[in-house]
């Protein structure tokens, strides 16, 4: 069985930064691809960045140059690396790590950003 906890998030003020983590659990699980989404009140959930098995990045546009995806393939985690933050960053991420088989979610975790 596979559990995911995140950690991380937290109340900080505009052009800070916050990292998040999202380790899984289980001697033999490995993950290949890895996302992070979020979700603000009112609004659709949006893919903020993913991270291949190779090591390949996708961001979403609005995040680019401020957020950093990166793994550690030996702790089994994913980490997002948040800076300059905006109000608009402000939602619950949560990550969803990929096995050969199917996705997991982790529990979600908030993110605010005060003006």
């Amino acid at each position: 069985q596979v559990q995911l906890v995140e950690s991380g998030g937290g109340l900080v003020q505009t052009g800070g930064s916050l990292r998040l983590s999202c380790a899984a659990s289980g001697s033999t699980f490995s993950f290949n691809v890895a996302e992070w989404y979020r979700q603000a009140p009112g609004k659709q959930r949006e893919l903020v960045a993913s991270i291949s098995s190779g090591g390949s990045t996708f961001y979403l546009d609005s995040v680019k140059g401020r957020f950093t995806i990166s793994r550690d393939n030996a702790k089994n985690t994913v980490y997002l690396q948040m800076s300059s933050l905006k109000p608009e960053d402000t939602a619950v991420y949560v990550c969803n790590l990929h096995d050969r088989w199917r996705g997991y979610w982790g529990q979600g975790t908030q993110v605010t950003v005060s003006s």
